[in-house]
């Protein structure tokens, strides 16, 4: 879902100007881009009025996105632990330990290994045709759950109760039948451990057939699955179908839905060579629209980076030109669906990423506080060799670039993974001879809190680097921070003797 460059700055990246809503799209060009930021740094260095958070230390952050969800929660309180707004706390000591690694499967073909979970006692992970939990401090096995298939599809969301869904094959490839269909929709108990329920669901239009899905989200006790065939939803406890798969006489169907807090989906008319989008706010119960916003023309694919408040990813025209997925961001109504403002967001200044057919996989970018944040493409630091960048935020009402930031620190690279409360909970990728670091960063000063810091020993740092930021799924809560595949593949002959990694996980005392 991601095939990403960095390209280099040789300067602090320029930012772009937010377009208010209805106009036509224009960017700012790149001479006047620098001149802006450039007078902006001077205004921040006379004025002094700003803070940026320092570079230096330990400091640094990153949010949940994930491969795992980027969406707001609620403030909570919290006083005079230095993290008011959030439930993450920083331990006495933050140097981490491993805490456990699971080898990476043997597999002779690509294989889809895509979904991961941390509950209030394990940490649970897909693997080749099962579900397994794991204990989240050692890594022993608590359960398994094997399935027909392989999994296809799986929600970044759970329940309070610790319930969620996947999308997976009716069987296993065999010579015959390469590639079975991804037609199973099913919900984990991952506190029971078991399978609750699996269905296949034939089209409301006509036919037999199990349809295929492409993605499955939850929102509150819907389970969503979404594809080209239509959506279809179903009762999390029991399976009951909500709503069935159509296409109506105008070609338009349910393309993918995002759950979490309330529910969207991308409905797709048209042709394919002149689709139309629109993205809906939903009664999670009945599938009936609450409020309609119709994309700009040029949009092929459109990705929720959040239901509440409903934020959309876009690249117009395909502007983008770097595999981001994204060119603009779409502040939206979700009551009215009128949009709010439109988001400029330059692919060569900015790092979130969505996946480039998915409705619900955006990373790299975290939503809180009526702010959209993001991280900066990597640039130039102040130190000889290596690259640094920064995490900064937009305004979700008006479009502007807000006057902070949090500055990764030279040699790092700092990627949001998730709001905790008010504060953003962050990722610091390491330079090759450092451990990487969990921050949490205050959504209001960005001043940044270290809560991890791994190991630098060769072999500890060397397993951490295998998992790419962009292509992996990144987990932390509780003092525990997960790394995951999300595809494993045939080994290659060069690498037939070196220790693969499924997942490398770590825990602070």
């Amino acid at each position: 879902q991601q095939g990403y460059g960095y390209p280099t700055q040789p300067m602090q990246p320029q930012y772009g100007a937010p377009q208010p809503a209805g106009d036509g799209g224009k960017k700012f060009s790149t001479q006047m881009q620098i001149i802006v930021a450039a007078a902006v740094a001077v205004v921040l260095i006379i004025g002094g009025g700003i803070i940026y958070a320092s570079t230096g230390d330990d400091k640094g952050g990153t949010n949940e996105a994930s491969s795992s969800g980027a969406t707001g929660g609620e403030a909570k309180g919290g006083e005079g632990d230095g993290l008011a707004g959030g439930d993450e706390k920083a331990p006495a000591n933050t140097k981490s330990e491993v805490a456990f690694q699971l080898p990476e499967p043997v597999v002779t073909d690509i294989t889809t290994v895509m979904g991961s979970w941390v509950t209030d006692k394990a940490y649970v992970k897909s693997g080749v045709a099962e579900i397994t939990a794991y204990d989240r401090d050692k890594g022993t096995k608590l359960w398994s759950v094997p399935l027909p298939g392989e999994v296809c599809s799986a929600s970044r969301h759970m329940s309070k109760d610790f319930k969620t869904a996947i999308v997976f094959e009716e069987t296993k490839a065999t010579k015959a039948n390469k590639y079975p269909s991804c037609n199973q929709v099913g919900v984990i108990d991952m506190t029971a451990g078991k399978l609750l329920w699996s269905k296949g669901v034939t089209s409301a239009t006509g036919g037999d057939k199990p349809i295929r899905f492409d993605e499955v989200t939850l929102s509150g006790t819907t389970v969503a699955a979404g594809g080209t065939s239509g959506g279809a939803a179903f009762k999390l406890d029991d399976g009951a179908e909500l709503w069935k798969p159509k296409v109506g006489a105008d070609g338009c169907y349910d393309r993918g839905y995002a759950g979490g807090e309330a529910l969207a989906v991308v409905r797709k008319c048209g042709t394919s060579d002149s689709p139309q989008l629109t993205v809906q706010a939903l009664n999670p119960t009945t599938g009936a629209p609450l409020s309609s916003y119709q994309m700009p023309a040029g949009v092929d694919y459109a990705s929720i980076v959040s239901t509440k408040p409903l934020v959309v990813a876009a690249d117009v025209g395909d502007t983008a030109g770097d595999g981001s997925g994204i060119s603009d961001f779409f502040s939206i109504d979700a009551a009215t669906g009128k949009l709010i403002v439109r988001i400029p967001a330059d692919a060569e200044q900015y790092a979130a990423r969505c996946g480039s057919t998915e409705v619900e996989r955006c990373q790299n970018l975290a939503v809180g506080n009526n702010r959209l944040y993001v991280p900066t493409e990597n640039h130039d630091g102040t130190s000889e060799y290596g690259e640094t960048n920064e995490v900064v935020a937009f305004d979700l009402t008006t479009g502007k670039l807000l006057g902070g930031r949090a500055d990764a620190g030279d040699r790092y690279s700092l990627t949001p993974l998730r709001m905790d409360g008010t504060n953003v909970i962050a990722y610091k990728e390491p330079p090759y001879d450092k451990g990487g670091q969990i921050v949490s960063i205050d959504g209001e000063t960005f001043k940044q809190t270290l809560l991890m810091e791994n190991p630098s020993d060769e072999a500890v740092r060397e397993a951490e680097r295998r998992f790419s930021t962009d292509h992996s799924e990144i987990l932390y809560k509780d003092g525990r921070f997960f790394k995951s595949k999300r595809l494993v593949s045939k080994r290659s002959t060069s690498d037939a003797d070196e220790k693969l990694y499924l997942v490398v996980a770590y825990r602070t005392d």
